[in-house]
């Protein structure tokens, strides 16, 4: 069995930190959001990987290599465009041949990983296998409808009016009958190929797809509010370690790990959180569920709930929550004696200034 991970789309919804790198490269808990897949993925005992990639191709490239640090065997696949997941399944047959695969979104996030799911896969061999969760908004995404015994009558993406509340996960089993399904569909009014049309295809053929819905947790990190979310989850879950330095003028309280070259004083950090290497923390609060990455500086601030990636600098500011900061920001007060806004912001930002 392989798999095939799809790291090539454009991350809009996250500009404008995209503008200058992949949305699947966008860290969680100090860690890139496509890792965890990865490490999912050689998890659940599958070692040959093909990655879509497009306009961040470099970066992923940089940040995955040959995939031995997750003991996989990673093949890059160009995707000129994003035109739909079935075309990344279209562009993928040389490397797909005749194996059943998995495909996984690679800025979805699943808690628990996809071992139980891949073993039931190989042991029953489904035509394919979907994966469903009750969302509150499932006109954002793929949406299937089941009959009275659960069987898949439906699927439609982005339905205005959705049949049910089940969207699709970012996570998908094929034996090779889905290569038959992705070159009978067209594009659809988006003009890309879509995945649920070649599953629909599938059931209108009356193949066997089934269903598993997952109660656990599952994210599509493709906004900053469920970036934040995914962050909070997984800072949970973290051991404490020290292994930079803290001084005698810093309280640490409850689980907090601080990376090698680390240095804190006359602050207090309140977990969960993480403190990224060579990160300087000095007369600061750090509070819960934020995730600072490495090369950082915070003087004389307050920060909780937000992740603040590498070498950016907080600077004598009050209390900042909620916020995904960049590479290379640095946020400071205003001058006092101005009471006008002077902004130097990207393409498609947000920002919120009082009246």
């Amino acid at each position: 069995m392989k798999a095939l991970v799809l790291a090539g789309g454009t991350g809009t919804r996250l500009r404008p930190i995209t503008h200058t790198s992949a949305k699947q490269l966008v860290p969680v808990a100090n860690k890139p959001v496509l890792f965890y897949g990865l490490e999912a993925i050689a998890e659940a005992g599958i070692t040959e990987v093909g990655v879509v990639v497009g306009e961040t191709a470099d970066e992923i490239r940089a940040a995955v290599g040959d995939g031995s640090r997750f003991g996989l065997d990673v093949t890059y696949i160009p995707q000129a465009a994003p035109l739909g997941l079935a075309h990344a399944v279209l562009i993928a047959r040389d490397f797909l041949g005749d194996d059943d695969f998995v495909m996984y979104l690679g800025d979805n996030f699943i808690v628990g990983g996809i071992s139980g799911l891949v073993a039931d896969f190989r042991a029953e061999r489904p035509d394919a296998s979907i994966l469903l969760t009750r969302v509150p908004d499932p006109g954002s995404f793929g949406v299937a409808e089941l009959d009275a015994d659960g069987r898949v009558v439906s699927l439609t993406e982005k339905p205005e009016f959705p049949k049910s509340d089940l969207a699709l996960v970012g996570v998908y089993l094929f034996t090779p009958a889905v290569h038959e399904a992705v070159r009978a569909i067209t594009p659809s009014h988006r003009g890309e190929l879509e995945i649920t049309h070649a599953i629909q295809w599938l059931i209108d053929q009356r193949r066997d797809v089934r269903p598993t819905t997952v109660s656990g947790y599952w994210k599509d990190t493709g906004n900053v509010t469920d970036m934040l979310e995914v962050n909070r989850s997984v800072l949970e879950g973290i051991e404490s370690g020290v292994e930079g330095t803290v001084d005698a003028g810093t309280e640490i309280i409850g689980r907090v790990r601080i990376e090698k070259g680390a240095r804190i004083s006359g602050s207090r950090i309140v977990g969960p959180a993480v403190i990224g290497a060579s990160t300087v923390v000095s007369n600061s609060y750090v509070g819960p569920f934020t995730s600072v990455s490495e090369g950082c500086r915070i003087e004389d601030s307050e920060i909780e709930y937000s992740i603040v990636l590498r070498d950016s600098a907080l600077e004598g500011v009050g209390r900042v929550t909620a916020s995904l900061i960049g590479r290379g920001v640095r946020v400071r007060p205003a001058p006092r004696n101005s009471s006008a806004h002077r902004l130097v912001l990207g393409d498609h930002s947000e920002v919120q200034v009082p009246s």
